[in-house]
C-alpha cells in the first residue's frame, strides 16, 4: 500500500518550503500553505516563473508561533504566522481576484530589495476567500494563494521515472507537492480519484498542468539553459491540457496526517 513520504508547506507562494513530519489538512489544503504572496505594483501576483531569485528565499519556524525568512546578502526577517487586521485590498491570481491583506511595509521592503522590484506582501486572512478556480471543484471547494487546488500529490516512482529520462536528475523540490507519496508503478497516481489517509479523505481533481517554473534550480534560483525537465516532459507526458505531472488535490474531510501514514486508494 502507498505511504505519505513527505509533507511540504509553502508559506509564501513561490519561495521555500518547510519539510513536516506532520501537518493538519483544513478545506483550504495544509495548515499554513500559501497564505502570504508578493503582488506587483498592479496587484498581479508574482511567482519564480518571472523572477526565479525567488527560489534563495528560505522559509523556517520559529518557537513562537512564526516564521524567520531568509535571502542571501539580508538580514533575517521575521513574520507571524498569521494576521487578524490590517488593510484590505484586491489582488489578481491569475484569473482570480481576491482579497487580501497587506502586511507592514518593512516587511514588504524587504522582499522588494532582494528581488529589485517593487513589490508587497498580503496575506490571506480566515475571513478572506478565493474559490477553487476549476469546474472539477464543488461550489463551496476554497484554496489559499496555491495555483490551482488546496494540495498538490506526486508520487516517487514518478520523479524516479522522469530521472530515468533526463540528462541529469532533478529532486522533488522542482515540482512543489504538498505529498509525494510511495507508489509501486510511475504515474499511478493518474488513475486515483479518491483516498484515505488516516481519518482524512481526499479528492483528486485533475491533473497538474507544468509551465517553466520546473526548470528554476531551488538551490541557485537559475532557469536551466536546456530547459529540462520540461523539455523531456514534454517528450512524453504531453496533453491537450498541457504537460501533466502530478494530482490536483481537494481534501473531503478533515484531520492530521503524518509522514509514514497509509495512503489508501478508495477509487
Amino acid at each position: 500500500m502507498p505511504q505519505v513520504t513527505e509533507i511540504n508547506v509553502y508559506p509564501i507562494k513561490s519561495c521555500g518550503r518547510i519539510a513536516k513530519d506532520t501537518a493538519a489538512v483544513g478545506p483550504r489544503g495544509l495548515d499554513g500553505d500559501r497564505r502570504y504572496m508578493l503582488v506587483d505594483e498592479n496587484g498581479r501576483f508574482v511567482t519564480q516563473r518571472q523572477h526565479p531569485r525567488m527560489a534563495l528565499i528560505r522559509v523556517t519556524e520559529l518557537e513562537a508561533d512564526g516564521y524567520r525568512i531568509e535571502a542571501p546578502g539580508r538580514p533575517p526577517l521575521a513574520l507571524p504566522r498569521s494576521r487578524d487586521s490590517g488593510e484590505e485590498v484586491v489582488v489578481t491570481l491569475w484569473r482570480s481576484r481576491v482579497e487580501a491583506t497587506l502586511v507592514d511595509d518593512e516587511s514588504s521592503r524587504w522582499f522588494a530589495e532582494f528581488l529589485g522590484l517593487p513589490c508587497r506582501l498580503v496575506y490571506m486572512a480566515e475571513h478572506q476567500h478565493r474559490a477553487v478556480p476549476n469546474a472539477a471543484a464543488q461550489f463551496d471547494d476554497e484554496v489559499g494563494f496555491a495555483d490551482a487546488a488546496p494540495l498538490l500529490l506526486i508520487s516517487q516512482a514518478s520523479l524516479e521515472d522522469l530521472n530515468s529520462r533526463l540528462p541529469a536528475p532533478v529532486s522533488m523540490r522542482r515540482f512543489r507537492p504538498s505529498l509525494v507519496v510511495s507508489a509501486e508503478r510511475p504515474f499511478a497516481e493518474d488513475s486515483w480519484r479518491r483516498l484515505r489517509i488516516g481519518d482524512v479523505e481526499l479528492e483528486i481533481g485533475w491533473s497538474c498542468a507544468r509551465c517553466v517554473l520546473t526548470t528554476v534550480d531551488p538551490d541557485t534560483g537559475v532557469k536551466d539553459p536546456g530547459g529540462e525537465p520540461l523539455k523531456t516532459l514534454r517528450s512524453f507526458r504531453k496533453t491537450d491540457g498541457g504537460v501533466m505531472f502530478g494530482q490536483n488535490v481537494i481534501p473531503r474531510s478533515f484531520g492530521r496526517i503524518r509522514v509514514g501514514d497509509r495512503v489508501e486508494v478508495v477509487t
